[in-house]
């Protein structure tokens, strides 16, 4: 051990390795036991005499690991926080328990911020650390940890993982997790080192330094394997991996035995733990050697640890009961406020709320939770073993009660009557008697386990909607009723039950279709809507509501299905007795500039200019949309990583969106008619060389311009360090975009007249995405001068069109200043629908309106859009029903 504490009561070292051994790792450097016991011993002095109650918002870092031992080395209750936690959630927090110390960790950096100089606290002798109840930093309930419980649960894992100085585990899973909390304490209390890192496990870089550096070990939750699946992780060759460890939650039999035969076959064993934060992590573990004998049980206690089985508890099947721990490693209690920070252990055993049984074999196996049961028409339904059979069918489904009444949920509305069906061949239940609804994605929590609490709530607000009366026209409502109302609408309209009043339409993933609707509802909600909403939190939106904007009604559940138990269907939307709406600029833009598209090339009106102007109104929506921050969400399981990741697969998702319907419909054209060559299909005909006049292979130039430029984008962004500095800079960082820009446009274009068919190429048009993103961080009126006196300088010559160039100006000057426009309320859903289906309407229109526009170029304007509707609807519709097939494939295997 080293000689880092004083001779204190409450004093906890964990470090136990040789002082020339390695104690963290990075890309960049080593740091042995005995520097990490030199920066131990200044952090120590740093936090301040006394005991002092620690917030440590902590990442992996070296910075991290040295402040959460030298918290716990001089005596100092340690409260670890993700490093992305919200300032809400951090000052509700802070409010209840009033911390002495706020450590942050922000980027390479530390801070530290003391809040009082002698601490106020009163607390107990043995405590150590504070952990926050299922990974849920917004609860105010605390686990209170003693020195006992967080050295005997590491020392214990690191008995029957066998660790030695040898190990070096790679940090996957977040500090401010009880499970990536107990990788780090037992590799340090065993003399082990600790790989630290940010990245996920799909990035190849990830796996590229667990190689070089060494690695040995990783540990994952359930969907850390789910990453897995998607990347070449069973073809690597990691011939230092010992071993990979599997928690925070249940992970398929199936899984683990697949898992378990790869290790088998490439020499690293699986060991599956079962544990919960009030037993200090992990209660039980399956030797490996049973991983594929014995998937689906959590096998026996860890060492020092004892289970019993309390059959009053439960009713189940004989031999079932509450499963019950007993162990060193149980909690003192819970902490509801500073107060509680006094008091000492409460616990001789800790009720996991886990129905348990043992099998013959001596293992135990969870076979259900206390509170995953309703009854409804006298049956007691197990709604886990509900959810295993309809996996095991096919369907995924998740399922919670809604007082008596069973609700299902299902991820697209294709698989709402499969869903329905199952439910009712697996439980009896008539199919009135339980809901089926549609959301965008099952929630999380923020340890990755299925958030059945956001469900529960998400199945009382659409109870709500389905049974409330209409709010009486200009009744007062405070902020924070809009607030909570606001939340409500993204859940409902985006599909997101795990919606928060501090997120925003960017960080839950919305895109162009949901967002036209969404745009419309808001609007009706608080009046005229600002330019950078899509970025901004429902908390401050809710706060903006105008003067005069009358009272919301409640949220109408959109277009429920007539069938009880149905889903809800998008679009239906309370009528409102009014002239004008005001729809956003971008959309309206969408629409008009779709308009001249097919009215120019049908010959009916020759303005030009508004396919240019759609790639600038594509530049201000992906600004707002893809490149906006969003919320760290833990469940990506990429830490201060996920922004990075998520913004690259935010956009890498948007470029797929395109690219997938134009490849089909353009290659399904070219083999019927033989019209297009191989590199148009590709979406590369601007790559062709040697092209110096327009052809029919330049058609889709605009759907090339905007797929490269996104994927441009999602590799710039794919860089480290790129994010923060355009997070740090955004305005400065859209002006070096566009002059990088527009210097490569001069350059390719030889001057400042792009001649055709160059000025529809990539390299001569990319300036105009960076002019719309440019105009979207214009969040000032100076910036909005700057940005207005830009725009005509750059766009003038460029075609050697007034005219075009003149509807160019025009319609991104309106971006710049006008946020919202009046429509004819009657006109308003139309507008909406055509901007959603402008992609489609631009890819169809070129083979439908040619043979109709010779004997009625109205007529062919009318089918172009009705065709491109039609497509648009349908591509929902198979894209839906593939994505169904899709998990229903996943969840056999």
């Amino acid at each position: 051990m080293h000689d880092l504490l004083t001779r204190t009561e409450p004093a906890l070292d964990l470090l136990g390795g040789d002082p020339s051994a390695p104690a963290l790792v990075t890309p960049t450097g080593t740091v042995d036991y005995a520097e990490l016991a030199d920066r131990v011993r200044a952090r120590r002095d740093e936090l301040g005499d006394g005991r002092r109650l620690v917030f440590l918002a902590a990442a992996n870092t070296v910075e991290s690991i040295v402040t959460h031992v030298a918290a716990l080395a001089a005596g100092h209750p340690v409260l670890l926080l993700p490093s992305g936690i919200d300032e809400s959630a951090l000052a509700g927090l802070a409010d209840r328990y009033e911390p002495d110390v706020i450590a942050r960790s922000e980027a390479s950096a530390l801070t530290i911020e003391h809040a009082s100089r002698a601490s106020g606290h009163r607390f107990h002798p043995e405590l150590a650390l504070l952990a926050s109840t299922s990974g849920s930093t917004g609860s105010p309930k605390l686990v209170r940890l003693s020195r006992r419980n967080v050295r005997s649960n590491a020392r214990s894992i690191a008995d029957y993982l066998g660790l030695t100085p040898d190990d070096r585990a790679a940090t996957t899973l977040p500090l401010g997790y009880c499970y990536g909390l107990s990788v780090v304490n037992s590799h340090l209390l065993a003399g082990a080192s600790v790989l630290l890192t940010e990245r996920s496990v799909v990035e190849p870089a990830f796996w590229d330094e667990f190689q070089e550096l060494g690695a040995t070990s990783f540990a994952g939750v359930p969907y850390t394997y789910e990453l897995l699946e998607t990347t070449d992780f069973a073809e690597r060759d990691l011939p230092d991996l010992r071993y990979v460890t599997q928690a925070g939650g249940r992970l398929a039999p199936e899984k683990v035995r697949a898992l378990a035969g790869l290790g088998r076959r490439r020499g690293f064993d699986v060991v599956v733990m079962y544990g919960q934060t009030e037993a200090t992590a992990r209660m039980a573990y399956l030797p490996p050697a049973l991983a594929e004998r014995a998937a689906g049980a959590i096998g026996l206690p860890i060492p020092g640890g004892s289970f019993r089985i309390d059959q009053t508890v439960g009713g189940g099947a004989p031999g079932e009961g509450e499963l019950v721990y007993s162990g060193p490693n149980v909690m003192m209690g819970y902490a509801h406020d500073a107060a509680d920070l006094e008091r000492g252990p409460e616990l001789d055993e800790l009720r996991t709320g886990d129905l348990a049984r043992r099998r013959d074999d001596g293992l135990f196996e969870i076979t259900g939770r206390l509170s995953r049961f309703v009854k409804s028409f006298g049956l007691r339904i197990d709604l886990d073993d509900l959810e295993r059979k309809l996996a095991a069918d096919g369907l995924a489904v998740r399922t919670v009660a809604g007082g008596e009444r069973l609700v299902a949920f299902v991820v697209h509305d294709r698989a709402i009557d499969p869903a329905r069906d199952g439910v009712a061949a697996a439980t009896g239940l008539p199919p009135h008697a339980f809901d089926v609804h549609a959301i965008a994605e099952f929630p999380r929590t923020a340890n990755g386990k299925p958030d059945h609490a956001a469900l529960r709530a998400h199945a009382e607000l659409l109870a709500r909607a389905d049974a409330a009366p209409h709010t009486a026209r200009g009744a007062a409502v405070d902020p924070a009723s809009t607030s909570c109302d606001l939340r409500d609408l993204y859940a409902e309209l985006l599909g997101r039950p795990d919606a928060t009043e501090d997120d925003t339409f960017a960080s839950l993933d919305g895109d162009s279709l949901n967002y036209v609707e969404l745009a419309l509802r808001l609007e009706e909600r608080i009046g005229a809507l600002p330019t950078d909403w899509p970025s901004r939190s429902i908390r401050d939106l809710a706060a903006r509501r105008g003067p005069g904007v009358p009272a919301a009604p409640a949220p109408a559940r959109a277009g429920s299905d007539a069938r009880p138990g149905g889903s809800a269907k998008r679009g239906a939307r309370t009528p409102r007795r009014r002239r004008f709406a005001r729809l956003e600029t971008s959309v309206v833009l969408r629409t008009v500039a779709i308009l001249l598209i097919v009215a120019t090339h049908a010959d009916v009106i020759q303005l030009q200019g508004g396919a240019h102007l759609l790639l600038a109104v594509a530049g201000f929506n992906l600004a707002r949309f893809r490149l906006s921050e969003p919320r760290a969400l833990w469940r990506d399981a990429r830490g201060a990583h996920g922004a990075r990741s998520r913004r690259v697969r935010g956009l890498l998702r948007s470029a797929s969106a395109v690219a997938v319907p134009a490849v089909l419909w353009i290659g399904g054209v070219a083999l019927i008619a033989g019209t297009y060559d191989p590199a148009t299909v590709a979406l590369s005909n601007w790559m062709v060389p040697g092209a110096d006049s327009w052809n029919e292979q330049w058609q889709f130039w605009f759907l090339e311009a905007l797929i490269w430029s996104i994927l441009g984008l999602a590799a710039l962004f794919a860089i480290p360090g790129v994010g923060g500095l355009e997070r740090r800079h955004p305005y400065a960082f859209a002006v070096a975009a566009l002059v990088g820009a527009l210097a490569v446009r001069y350059l390719v274009s030889g001057g400042v007249t792009a001649a055709s068919p160059m000025r529809y190429a990539l390299p001569a048009i990319a300036w105009l995405i960076a002019l719309g993103w440019l105009v979207a961080r214009s969040d000032t009126t100076v910036r909005r001068i700057v940005v207005t006196a830009i725009t005509p300088v750059v766009v003038t010559g460029f075609f050697g069109d007034p005219v075009r160039e003149a509807i160019v100006i025009g319609g991104v000057l309106l971006l710049v200043w006008v946020p919202s426009l009046p429509v004819p309320a009657f006109l308003a859903g139309a507008v909406g629908t055509v901007a959603s289906a402008s992609l489609f309407v631009y890819l169809t229109h070129w083979q439908v309106y040619p043979p109709i526009e010779e004997w009625s170029p109205p007529l062919a304007i009318v089918a172009s859009f009705a065709v491109g509707i039609a497509a648009w609807w349908l591509w929902g519709r198979a894209t839906g029903w593939f994505g169904s097939a899709r998990r229903a494939v996943r969840a056999r295997r």
